[in-house]
């Protein structure tokens, strides 16, 4: 598929999302660390809930790429409403997805993203590809940023989400996510993992990135940006 969109420095990008593992959050961990579990009266920590899966072979409109999956309900149900996201925020002359390639964890609370196709001009082209570091991958990362708790990119480039509520949490992942795109999407420079707030906000992306709302607004915008749909 020929890429209609033009595409940031690959080395640049890449070195951003190598980042979350290093990016130090100020007083983030604190505030979002999870409670250890408690131990049971053996002294061993107790059993995690086992939930049903079910076999899906969609993500909304998309086929499944390999045939059925496996995954925690309300996991898929996150799923749906993100590629429904995306699709609503994609260009015009594309079709809605017609095929989504990834990995389903075998607890069924995680998959990576490899590709999203699409059909175009009776051509099915992929509009996401994990190989293909380009504004279109930073614009997938941020729809997943809005729908996802923890998004992670992989080797290869492959994004990788987990269940949750989506929100703003102030983890490495993110803000090394929201450093990278302040830079190579909206070209401020100088946004680093101190300033990215201030300057994504005198950039008017949202009043306040960090928040729920401005989080939300934050990689929605972002995702309009690199696909080029912000003006409809």
């Amino acid at each position: 598929m020929t890429n209609p969109i033009t595409s940031p420095s690959r080395r640049r990008i890449l070195l951003g999302a190598a980042a979350a593992s290093a990016v130090t959050v100020t007083g983030a961990s604190a505030a979002h660390a999870a409670p250890p579990a408690a131990a049971s009266a053996g002294g061993a920590s107790p059993a995690r809930p086992t939930r049903p899966l079910v076999a899906r072979d969609r993500v909304a409109t998309a086929r499944l790429a390999g045939g059925p999956a496996r995954f925690q309900a309300d996991f898929h149900e996150r799923l749906d409403a993100w590629l429904a996201f995306w699709s609503a925020n994609s260009p015009r002359s594309w079709s809605t997805p017609v095929q989504v390639e990834g990995t389903v964890s075998a607890d069924g609370d995680a998959f990576t993203l490899h590709t999203i196709r699409i059909s175009r001009d009776d051509e099915t082209r992929d509009a996401f590809a994990a190989r293909r570091v380009d504004a279109a991958h930073l614009a997938t990362l941020a729809s997943l940023h809005h729908h996802f708790p923890s998004v992670r990119v992989e080797a290869g480039g492959a994004l990788r989400v987990t269940d949750g509520p989506a929100g703003w949490t102030g983890s490495a992942e993110q803000v090394a996510f929201a450093v990278t795109v302040c830079r190579e999407l909206w070209g401020l420079r100088a946004a680093d993992a101190t300033s990215w707030r201030a300057h994504a906000s005198r950039a008017g992306l949202a009043a306040d990135p960090a928040s729920r709302s401005g989080w939300a607004a934050f990689t929605r915008a972002s995702l309009r940006h690199g696909l080029r749909t912000e003006s409809y």
